[in-house]
C-alpha cells in the first residue's frame, strides 16, 4: 500500500516562474535617468545582497529604490520595498505592486534614479517607477521552478521497464538505484506530478511496489 505522505496536497505554488538571469531597462523621463535592474532572490538576504551590488555599481545615482518578493508569487511574508528618499509611496510600493501582479517569484528589482534637475509631482514619479519596472520585466529571461518530492520505490525485476516508463511520463528522475533481491529506486518527482505517479504505480503494481517518502 502506498503511504499517505506520498500523495500530499499540491498547489500552484509548487511551480512558478523565476528569473533565469539579469535584465536591465533604462529610460530618461523629464531629464531624470531611470535604470531598472531585475534579478533573482530566493531569500531576503539574497535580495539585500543584490540591492547592495546595484548600489555599488551605480554609486552616482540619487536614489536606489527597490522592491522584492523572496519566495513564491504573492508571498508577502518575504517581501520588502523602499522609496529610498523619494516621497512616500511613489517608488517602492508601485514597484512591489508590479512584481506582485507579474506572477514571478524569487524576484528583486532596483530602480536607480539620476536626478535631472526638474521637480516632479507624486503622480509622475509613480508612473515613472512603475513603467521602468515593467520595462525591465519585459526583458527578463525566466525559467520554471518546480519543487521536488523525494521517494523510494521498491519492486520486483519484472516491473523495471514499466516503472521507468512511468517515471519518464511524470517527469520524475532516478537519483540512484540498487539491484538486490528487489530493485530499489531513489526518485525525485515534481510535487505537482507526485499524485499522478502514485496512481500510475498503483495501477501497475497491484500491491507489488512499495513506496516510502
Amino acid at each position: 500500500m502506498l503511504p499517505a505522505a506520498f500523495s500530499a496536497h499540491t498547489n500552484s505554488m509548487d511551480r512558478y516562474l523565476v528569473p533565469a538571469g539579469l535584465a536591465r531597462f533604462e529610460e530618461t523621463i523629464q531629464r531624470s535617468r531611470f535604470v531598472a535592474t531585475v534579478g533573482r532572490a530566493a531569500s531576503v538576504d539574497e535580495a539585500r545582497s543584490f540591492i547592495a551590488a546595484v548600489q555599488r555599481e551605480l554609486p552616482a545615482a540619487t536614489h536606489h529604490c527597490y522592491a522584492f518578493l523572496a519566495g513564491p508569487p504573492g508571498s508577502s511574508g518575504r517581501s520588502g520595498m523602499s522609496d529610498a528618499g523619494e516621497p512616500s509611496g511613489t517608488a517602492g510600493r508601485p514597484m512591489l505592486q508590479v512584481l506582485t501582479g507579474s506572477g514571478f517569484g524569487e524576484i528583486v528589482v532596483v530602480v536607480s534614479r539620476f536626478y535631472g534637475g526638474r521637480k516632479w509631482g507624486t503622480g509622475g514619479l509613480v508612473r515613472a517607477y512603475t513603467g521602468v519596472t515593467q520595462g525591465a520585466l519585459a526583458e527578463l529571461p525566466t525559467t520554471e521552478k518546480r519543487d521536488l518530492r523525494y521517494v523510494t520505490v521498491a519492486g520486483p525485476y519484472s516491473l523495471v521497464d514499466g516503472v521507468r516508463r512511468l517515471l519518464a511520463k511524470c517527469e520524475a528522475s532516478v537519483t540512484s538505484e540498487v539491484f538486490a533481491e528487489r530493485v530499489t529506486w531513489f526518485i525525485a518527482v515534481p510535487v505537482d506530478r507526485s499524485m499522478e505517479l502514485q496512481r500510475y504505480l498503483t495501477d501497475l503494481s497491484r500491491g507489488e511496489i512499495e513506496v516510502t517518502p
